[in-house]
């Protein structure tokens, strides 16, 4: 059930502004919708651990049968290759190029660049900030709770 969903059925409204009015008027309706985004959140991020936690775990069991994995091998050195083919061609070819040619050669570097995030975020693991950071936004959203 999504953000939308939830706040149709705990207002019992079907329009936006309808919606919008019950929740600011009633704090214990509030409450309640508060209450099912921070649940919705930590399933959310729960399902997101599991899908992290099968995918090492099926790294290791590569790992401990002598196999190596090879798709993902080449998918890190994939975009690490168009990141750097990207920004070569930027720097020698920016000034030739129409400038919607460099904002989307721009914008696959970022995509290359969110890849290899991703890909440096699942090796290592999750940041220690990242997980303050997320403890600071429950304690907000409870703190609005009270």
């Amino acid at each position: 059930m999504d953000v939308v969903d939830t706040a149709k059925r705990l207002t019992g409204e079907k329009e936006e502004s309808a919606i919008v009015k019950a929740l600011s008027s009633d704090p214990e309706v509030l409450l309640k919708f508060q209450k099912e985004m921070i649940q919705l959140y930590n399933n959310l991020e729960t399902c997101e651990v599991e899908d992290r936690h099968s995918a090492r775990s099926r790294d290791l069991a590569l790992f401990q049968t002598g196999r190596k994995n090879l798709r993902a091998d080449i998918m890190v050195v994939c975009a690490a290759g168009g990141l750097v083919l990207c920004l070569i061609s930027l720097a020698f070819f920016k000034r030739s190029l129409p400038g919607e040619a460099v904002g989307i050669i721009s914008t696959v570097a970022g995509i290359f660049g969110s890849c290899l995030k991703d890909a440096y975020a699942f090796e290592f693991g999750s940041s220690r900030g990242n997980k303050e950071k997320d403890e600071r936004v429950t304690a907000a959203m409870m703190g609005g709770l009270k």
